[in-house]
């Protein structure tokens, strides 16, 4: 739950950016609920009908998994977003499965009162469409990068995106769960890791992982990672503080008006 006196709204960056009128509209149909890590929110095929804004140092990934029992990650979000029905009108299947990584404060929605507040408010739509945007952006920058870039790279960058979300340098990681996100198995990941930690990008102890200078490994990850970063600084008007972590979402004001998209798969 937020701590106590802290209003609803502060926790994530998406509901926090909105104006006063904004948030009477959403306010009254948001839930907020506790998750562990290894919680799953929604599942592939399944029919989302909520919407699920992360709050504070809640992340969540979209995974896909193959019928080999292996999975990939294709998208992170924290306090920055939103999962479930965003650009859709709910209830439509999940092409992927969402998987809290760091437990903590969610805040629901159901997924059709949040199509009803953006129908009576062009800065919810346009901060929506704006926000779908970069999210479509991240997965398919994810899907290049593991197509194209070697793991090393691809490891420093998940943890570039984590410490965006979090504000911290030690991140509680297993090597099993990083494993996971990139697709490799754990003894392989392992060695990676080491090769990492002598030549003294990161810290690697039970169950977290520290970075110790985030200028090297910005230096060393794959350019997945700023490529994504300005994205959401151009469209969202995302906000960075000097090491890096993403404090707040200043959207442009919309050019003009459109009608949100009414069919389009759930994120």
């Amino acid at each position: 739950m937020p701590p106590a006196g802290e209003p609803l709204f502060e926790g994530n960056l998406l509901l926090k950016a909105l104006g006063a009128q904004d948030r009477a509209l959403l306010a009254p149909h948001l839930e907020p609920s506790v998750h562990q890590r290894g919680e799953t929110l929604f599942t592939t095929g399944t029919l989302v009908s909520s919407i699920a804004f992360p709050c504070h140092q809640t992340v969540a990934t979209l995974i896909v998994s193959m019928r080999d029992g292996r999975s990939a990650e294709t998208a992170t979000i924290g306090r920055e977003g939103a999962l479930g029905g965003v650009v859709s009108n709910g209830f439509l299947p999940a092409s992927t499965s969402a998987v809290v990584q760091m437990g903590g404060t969610v805040l629901r929605m159901d997924a059709l009162r949040l199509q009803e507040a953006k129908r009576q408010s062009a800065t919810l739509r346009n901060l929506f469409t704006r926000y779908g945007d970069c999210l479509l952006a991240q997965v398919l920058q994810s899907v290049a990068c593991n197509a194209l870039h070697p793991i090393e790279e691809r490891c420093l960058r998940w943890l570039l995106t984590l410490q965006d979300r979090t504000g911290s340098d030690t991140l509680p990681i297993t090597h099993e769960l990083l494993a996971a996100m990139l697709g490799v198995q754990r003894t392989y990941l392992t060695r990676i890791l080491r090769t990492l930690q002598r030549q003294g990008l990161i810290a690697v102890g039970r169950g977290r992982i520290t970075i110790l200078s985030r200028a090297a490994l910005e230096e060393g990850a794959c350019e997945c990672h700023g490529v994504v970063r300005n994205h959401y600084e151009t469209v969202l008007g995302a906000v960075y503080d000097p090491e890096g972590q993403l404090v707040a979402v200043n959207p442009p004001s919309a050019v003009r008006e459109t009608e949100p998209p009414t069919a389009e798969p759930a994120l």
